[in-house]
């Protein structure tokens, strides 16, 4: 069993509330931060753990906050990013709901280290139930003191705030995130200028996610050697995973990054194996914007090693034949799912999503979703395959924000490693039909090619 740093105390009556949590040692960190620790100091530790951003990009949580501007007289403002957008991905939701204090002391000590005195949690639309939750544990803060003016005695004041989104995907990119904050709709902006240079109301800004801002918790109560401990190289610590699909036991797990991949799959402990016994065929690791992994790739990277839940070894032979941990989105599908339907689904969303402000993006995506549906109800051409990763490439770094790159990733990653599928729509548009109208129900009949 995996050691749980964040989820320890998860299924205790009444942690949710300040009472519970107090009890099983919940608000140390801002103790230990504020009281014995300068904030040049917690953001050392950080460096230390070698803690990478939970929220899909992985870039180092240290790093980041040493790039934050520090102009005399102008504010600084911590943002978190609760706007868990990602289709497969609710470990943020899990978090909040279950223990809210967590972040919330995250958040303190967090903004402690960062100088900021007016922080800001941006939450999903969707999760309204989760703002009541929120803001009620901050309610509880505040009348502990750990909240307002003067916290503990130590000078230091923050006031934190709650603001739900209008439930965009877009908005989960950080200047989106901020215009969104500002007031504004929800674009992304042009970078350079970078939020830590110029962020909310252009004013030195770090944006984490729920997961890293938690994480901050038990960096700084045992100190970042500790944290670092954990894991493998430049992967450390624990990492929530959002498991569903087709397995036995789909759920939010802590596990220590470096735990095999079909491990995790197959081990009892974890996501119990392939419900009904059927074949596993594909995988998604990291959330629907990252490239697809056949069940032939998930025993070993391109160098022949196990493939481990790690940043590097999931992207191990880069996008020919790797993947991405991301947000830890973990979608597994069994021998009977059809991977052209599936990206249909991920591409009407990233369709839908799109804030419409690059062209690629705007218009390629919504290209994907009719090439794609032709192909999925049997109306399709053999040169609609090469015209969908066409389209796909062209969108590819080509715009403003990561959006036009989830959106290609996952459709050129399907051709790549599927393209017999693809084609047997293009060859049995009339079995494609029945099987549209449950009347056929394996795919895999007809794929027993890509089977083995």
């Amino acid at each position: 069993m995996g050691r749980k740093l964040l989820l320890e105390h998860a299924h205790v009556a009444g942690i949710h509330t300040y009472e519970v949590y107090r009890k099983k040692g919940g608000y140390r960190s801002v103790e230990k931060a504020l009281k014995s620790m300068t904030p040049d100091e917690v953001v050392e530790e950080v460096k230390k753990s070698g803690l990478r951003g939970r929220g899909g990009a992985g870039f180092p949580t240290g790093m980041k906050w040493s790039f934050l501007a520090k102009p005399e007289g102008v504010p600084r403002y911590l943002l978190c990013n609760a706007d868990e957008s990602e289709p497969g991905t609710f470990k943020d939701r899990y978090l909040m709901e279950k223990i809210p204090h967590l972040l919330i002391e995250g958040m303190i000590t967090s903004s402690f280290a960062l100088g900021a005195n007016t922080s800001y949690i941006y939450i999903r639309g969707e999760y309204a139930w989760i703002v009541r939750i929120l803001e009620k544990a901050i309610a509880e803060a505040y009348a502990a003191g750990w909240l307002g003016k003067n916290i503990l005695g130590t000078g230091y004041d923050l006031d934190l705030y709650v603001n739900p989104g209008a439930g965009a995907y877009i908005c989960g990119e950080e200047t989106a995130l901020i215009e969104s904050l500002e007031g504004k709709r929800g674009n992304p902006r042009i970078k350079p200028p970078f939020p830590a240079v110029k962020g909310l109301w252009q004013c030195p800004t770090v944006v984490n996610n729920v997961e890293t801002i938690t994480a901050v918790v038990p960096i700084v109560n045992d100190g970042g050697d500790e944290y670092a401990k954990i894991g493998i190289g430049r992967s450390t610590g624990t990492k929530l995973i959002s498991a569903c699909g087709n397995i036995n036991k789909p759920g939010v797990y802590e596990i220590d990054l470096g735990l095999p991949v079909e491990e995790f799959i197959y081990s009892d402990e974890w996501c119990g194996g392939i419900k009904n016994g059927k074949r596993l065929k594909a995988l998604v690791a990291g959330g629907s914007s990252v490239p697809i992994l056949p069940h032939t790739l998930i025993n070993k990277t391109a160098k022949g090693e196990a493939r481990l839940m790690t940043y590097e070894s999931l992207a191990d032979g880069g996008f020919e034949s790797g993947s991405m941990l991301g947000s830890g989105g973990f979608i597994v599908y069994d021998e009977d799912q059809c991977i052209v339907r599936n990206t249909w689904n991920f591409t009407r969303f990233y369709h839908h999503e799109s804030c419409g402000q690059c062209s690629p993006c705007r218009e390629g995506t919504g290209w994907m979703e009719k090439v794609l549906w032709r192909l999925e109800n049997g109306q399709g051409k053999m040169s609609d395959i090469d015209l969908l990763a066409d389209v796909a490439k062209k969108i590819e770094g080509n715009t403003i924000c990561p959006l036009g790159d989830a959106a290609a990733w996952p459709v050129n990653s399907a051709i790549r490693h599927f393209r017999e599928e693809f084609e047997w729509h293009v060859k049995e548009p009339k079995l494609c039909m029945e099987r549209n109208y449950g009347l056929v129900s394996e795919v895999g009949v007809f794929l027993e090619g890509v089977r083995e």
